[in-house]
């Protein structure tokens, strides 16, 4: 199947998370501690990102995890931080191994080994 790349003009917190490889948590937390980091909110109360917001979360995260810098040693350096002009590019989301899903003929056939075992053991008891 082919992707075809959609333009988002606005992304939420979740899709930010999964871009950036970030807990929602830390991106709630990095919002209350730098001062540029204000995401817009809709009219439900939700996170709204713009490509500019995700720009800069990857510049904190560069900061902070390539370059070991401290909070305030990055809000330092954010000072003269200006992001780049919106090129209009997609931003990809992570790619997250889909979960395994368990069949239910497997689920069965290991109860009936489990209860067969069960059983043999009981029978060695009597």
């Amino acid at each position: 199947m082919k992707h075809i790349g959609i333009k988002k003009l606005y992304y939420s917190i979740s899709e930010v998370s999964k871009i950036t490889g970030l807990e929602q948590y830390v991106l709630r937390y990095w919002e209350s501690e730098f001062p540029q980091l204000k995401p817009q909110k809709n009219r439900a109360g939700n996170r709204i990102y713009t490509n500019k917001d995700i720009k800069l979360i990857f510049q904190i995260k560069k900061l902070l995890r390539d370059e070991m810098y401290t909070i305030e040693g990055a809000k330092k350096v954010l000072e003269d931080y200006v992001p780049e002009n919106e090129a209009g590019e997609q931003l990809e989301l992570l790619s997250v191994p889909p979960k395994k899903k368990i069949q239910d003929e497997e689920i069965r056939a290991e109860i009936t080994e489990v209860k067969e075992f069960l059983e043999g053991i009981l029978e060695k008891l009597k």
